[in-house]
């Protein structure tokens, strides 16, 4: 695989430099310093995967891997902190090493990579491209905690979003996780041609939908595919069905 270093510490760059070489069937292409650096590179190099630090002068990891629209390259956060886990693995990545990285783990992350890299029948790198501060690509997994485990979470197997006070419950067909996320961040990273807002404290997946009845001339119920209920306006409902049918 060929890889790339991003990261603005010389040490951190140095360790991570060590793990690759010590590592079978990796290549170093290239190292940058900065977000920027980074996106160049990326168009420049192509690399299958990239070590990515979170934290940077200037344009973050975060950024950079929002930057990247789908297929390769793999990205694996690497940083000091670990508040940033769930935004990590909402913009996509494989996997989230804290610093200093261990070798145990590091091999772990890049089994992941070869796993992703495989799924994607190794396609070319994704160009980086700018996009606008209020577009955000739709989120491939999404996160949710249960305890102090934090589960990977396909969108497609989500009922819905439903808030209550300051928590945001994620509903699937068989559990309840807790996501950190508020219910307008969500909608700005969910699939609007998959999930929609039909209360300010709901957000459904219109692809769970099993029955809408009406419950009076203004309000319709929908009942989910795990017998979750929702009550939504008429107009809502109808607009639901016809998102549901295209």
């Amino acid at each position: 695989m060929k890889t790339l270093i991003v990261d603005d510490e010389p040490i951190a760059r140095d360790i991570l430099r060590e793990l690759i070489e010590g590592t079978p069937g990796l290549e170093i292409v290239g190292e940058a310093t900065n977000g920027t650096e980074a996106a160049e590179k990326i168009l420049q190099l192509k690399p299958d995967l990239v070590f990515l630090d979170l934290e940077m002068p200037g344009q973050n990891g975060l950024t950079v891997a929002r930057s990247l629209r789908g297929g390769t390259p793999v990205v694996i956060f690497v940083t000091a902190y670990d508040q940033h886990a769930l935004a990590a693995f909402e913009v996509g990545a494989v996997d989230y090493l804290l610093k200093p990285v261990r070798r145990e783990r590091f091999v772990k992350a890049v089994e992941k990579a070869r796993v992703q890299l495989r799924a994607l029948g190794a396609e070319p790198a994704a160009t980086p491209v700018p996009e606008p501060a209020s577009v955000h690509p739709a989120a491939r997994k999404i996160p949710g905690k249960r305890g102090s485990d934090i589960y990977l979470l396909d969108p497609a197997e989500i009922i819905a979003f439903e808030a209550d006070g300051e928590l945001v419950h994620i509903i699937t067909p068989t559990q309840r996780y807790l996501s950190e996320n508020t219910l307008k961040a969500l909608d700005e990273k969910l699939d609007p041609l998959r999930f929609r807002r039909i209360h300010r404290k709901t957000i459904i997946n219109t692809d769970q939908i099993r029955k809408i009845s009406p419950l009076s001339s203004k309000r319709w119920l929908l009942k989910m595919a795990n017998g979750y209920e929702a009550t939504v306006s008429k107009r809502m409902a109808g607009a639901i069905r016809e998102q549901s049918r295209s």
